[in-house]
């Protein structure tokens, strides 16, 4: 069993961890001692960790930092150790550690402070680690050191490229530099672009790029070959293929990495994009953190849910979290007694008990019969793209699967319409369709610049179709010069939204005899007034302060009055 708590467990640690939690919630007693793992948040799993060893856990601790105690420190020994010093007085020393069990940090600092009494605090590894990388540095190469580069050597293959470590080459030190800070900055993607007499890099950080940082020109193919070479393919690759995907691993701090890779030509040369899955700082759970949907919302998700077979897909534009919530819906679903099955290209994030299929577009077809010959009882799909997939979908939830997929619409009724367009029937969606979800991801004002306004202007009321009460309705907006917390962006973050759209059996029935348009049972469950809709649930954001019109604007059309 593993507990996934990123420290290293026995079975007999394992095994009182999971009694614990069964003493705390007794209802966990009814599931099997594997499952138990699967139904509960890692942060739970490390509380009953903190009861077990009569350890108080803090689940944050950057602002509970003596700074200058830090700096004292070795963050390479600190990254071994997995702890960091809180703060110290005339008879103590407060330690945070991951493992409560491992006894190097309480030897480091009993040696260093030998008449001060060790304290230890619980805190999770990604805390932890947050704090450590304040003071690690991974420093680009000299410029000597760029120039001096050979830009006819080729380096050695990297299988996990270490990107907090110290680099003999200057290029490999170059590239680390690139990825590291992409990682400390919470960065969802890397672009490495090719203009006409220069190459860039920039990071896109809550949905926005930022600031371009330039390569020496020289570089341009050398660094595109070194990327090539971490996922072990040739240079000459590029001149085979227009475009080119993969994957590779790194290291940051210990922890391993998977950075998704898209190369394709342009006319000044390439456009790389590289995607950083780090899922150390983000727990995909429905109800928690950033998928903290609304109470009717979470109650309509699990309804679906429970329906034995059938489809929930999932609509947005690209980037908008759809993925993420499928993955957090699976984790919700996923149980020993069912046989789960993927198809994805690219798989982003694994399930422990869930078997993945990384799929290319051109082995679909003939991948479709074996896959269904697979037994599966659940089956996710990473997006529904033409007839053929669009086909499997339906055809699976007619054999009596549950299927959750993704498709590109604005609205969660235009699902149907999408659907149709495809070539498949109006009866057989209808038929077939649980859920019509849409979601969008919301950027959260830095709650340490953030800037309050006792309401908007009439301007702004008219502008976005909003009530007359909201000129007297206190708000937030984003700070424009921002603050060291967020970087200068005045955003820290982003949330998820999500409307859905039940299909019950009365309304498949409507949809199937045409009495009923897929717009008109929007409005039906609209006038409802139990389930928002993304411009209600964003709007609710802002009223609690923790977005501002000018993020909800860019991801929702603010034009209706729904």
């Amino acid at each position: 069993m593993n507990l996934e708590l990123g420290i290293p467990l026995n079975d007999t640690i394992t095994e009182a961890i999971v009694d614990r939690l069964i003493e705390c919630d007794p209802s966990l007693a009814d599931r099997s001692r594997e499952d138990i793992p699967r139904t509960c948040t890692s942060n739970r799993m490390l509380a009953a960790v903190g009861s077990l060893t009569s350890m108080p856990l803090f689940l944050k601790i950057k602002d509970f930092v003596d700074r200058s105690l830090l700096e004292e420190c070795d963050a390479s020994l600190l990254n071994r150790g997995m702890f960091v010093p809180l703060s110290r007085d005339q008879n103590q020393i407060f330690l945070a550690v991951a493992n409560p069990w491992d006894p190097t940090a309480e030897d480091t600092f009993s040696q260093q402070y030998p008449d001060l009494e060790v304290t230890k605090i619980l805190a999770p590894v990604a805390e932890i680690t947050s704090v450590i990388e304040t003071i690690a540095r991974t420093t680009g190469p000299s410029q000597s050191d760029i120039d001096a580069i050979e830009v006819d050597e080729r380096g050695e293959e990297i299988l996990d490229f270490n990107v907090t470590g110290k680099h003999e080459e200057p290029l490999a030190q170059l590239v680390a530099k690139i990825c590291s800070d992409g990682i400390k900055q919470r960065a969802s993607d890397i672009h490495i672009k090719c203009d006409k007499e220069r190459v860039h890099y920039s990071y896109r950080i809550d949905g926005d790029m930022g600031e371009k940082y330039e390569i020496p020109m020289k570089l341009k193919d050398r660094v595109d070959a070194f990327l090539l070479n971490l996922m072990g393919l040739a240079p000459e690759e590029r001149a085979k293929r227009p475009g080119i995907s993969g994957r590779f691993t790194v290291n940051y701090l210990r922890r391993s990495i998977d950075m998704r890779f898209e190369r394709h030509r342009t006319y000044r040369g390439y456009h790389v994009t590289m995607r950083i899955l780090d899922k150390s700082h983000f727990e995909a759970k429905l109800g928690v953190g950033s998928l903290a949907f609304d109470a009717a919302t979470l109650f309509e998700l699990e309804k679906v849910m429970a329906i034995p077979a059938g489809i929930i897909v999932m609509s947005g534009p690209t980037g908008s979290g759809k993925s993420t919530t499928l993955n957090a819906m699976l984790r919700e679903l996923n149980r020993p007694e069912d046989n789960i099955l993927t198809l994805e290209n690219p798989v982003e994030d694994e399930i422990q008990g869930v078997l993945h299929c990384d799929i290319r577009p051109s082995e679909f077809q003939a991948m479709i019969a074996s896959f269904m010959r697979s037994d599966p009882d659940i089956i996710l799909m990473g997006e529904v793209r033409d007839m053929d997939s669009a086909e499997l979908a339906i055809e699976a939830a007619i054999t009596g699967h549950k299927v959750l997929t993704t498709i590109h619409t604005p609205r969660a009724s235009q699902i149907i319409e999408r659907f149709e367009q495809i070539g498949i029937e109006r009866w057989k969606i209808a038929q077939t369709l649980k859920a019509a979800c849409a979601q969008r991801l919301i950027k959260i004002v830095c709650p340490y610049c953030k800037i309050k306004k006792p309401g908007l202007t009439e301007r702004e009321v008219r502008k976005y179709n909003l009530g007359e009460e909201w000129r007297e309705t206190p708000v937030f907006q984003k700070s424009p010069d921002g603050c060291g917390e967020c970087g200068g962006r005045g955003y820290l973050g982003r949330t998820a939204i999500l409307e859905i759209i039940p299909i019950t059996p009365e309304w498949s029935d409507q949809l199937s005899k045409g009495t009923i348009s897929p717009y008109e049972l929007e409005l039906a469950v609209r006038e409802q007034g139990i389930l928002p809709s993304l411009r209600k649930s964003g709007l609710q954001l802002v009223k609690e302060g923790r977005t501002d019109l000018e993020a909800l604007r860019k991801a929702i059309d603010m034009s209706s009055t729904e």
